[in-house]
């Protein structure tokens, strides 16, 4: 199957599954990721969901973040550049959905991606090799090649990987994939 295949695929699978499925799985996900080798970094990015989109509801990662005391960035994302830039998350920070249902900051302090130790990736699908599929604006994929080849990249699926996903060569694939029964390492 395609990659726009694939989004169809997924959208419609996420669509099937209600608001409490999606809190459980969301909490099952969270937990989970506490089993994977990233615990002892200082930078985390972390993806705020978007709720309309029945994205995983990484709420329960940033509390785990916070109790831990990590150093937590999140994006705001420039439509005109294709562009995400990274912001530390404090206290005052200022969070405002945008005309696309994405919650952001409104401002704050901004956050070199080379500085990022972990980041939490969105996706709809993935495959047995890290390979994953977004929204198809390429946002993450510019984003996840500007950090350095330390970083790790960690996706996060209520659903299994594909057997193959068709990639690019601007593909940036991931190091581990959260699910609600499994992590995968690539």
């Amino acid at each position: 199957m395609d990659k726009k295949g694939l989004r169809n695929k997924y959208i419609a699978l996420r669509e099937q599954l209600s608001h409490e499925q999606i809190e459980e799985l969301s909490l099952q996900i969270a937990n989970k990721a506490l089993e994977l080798p990233i615990w002892d970094k200082t930078y985390y990015h972390i993806f705020l969901s978007i709720s309309q989109k029945k994205e995983v509801n990484t709420e329960y990662l940033l509390h785990i973040l916070q109790g831990k005391d990590k150093s937590i960035v999140v994006s705001k994302s420039d439509f005109g550049t294709g562009e995400l830039n990274h912001i530390l998350l404090q206290e005052n920070t200022v969070i405002k959905p945008t005309k696309y249902g994405i919650p952001e900051p409104v401002s704050g302090i901004e956050i070199s991606p080379k500085q990022l130790e972990v980041v939490f990736v969105p996706l709809l699908a993935y495959d047995r090799t890290g390979n994953r599929i977004g929204y198809g604006k390429g946002f993450y994929d510019r984003f996840l090649a500007k950090c350095t080849s330390e970083t790790v990249f960690v996706g996060l699926s209520f659903f299994e990987a594909e057997d193959k996903i068709i990639h690019e060569i601007i593909d940036i694939p991931l190091h581990f994939c959260v699910t609600a029964q499994k992590i995968e390492h690539f």
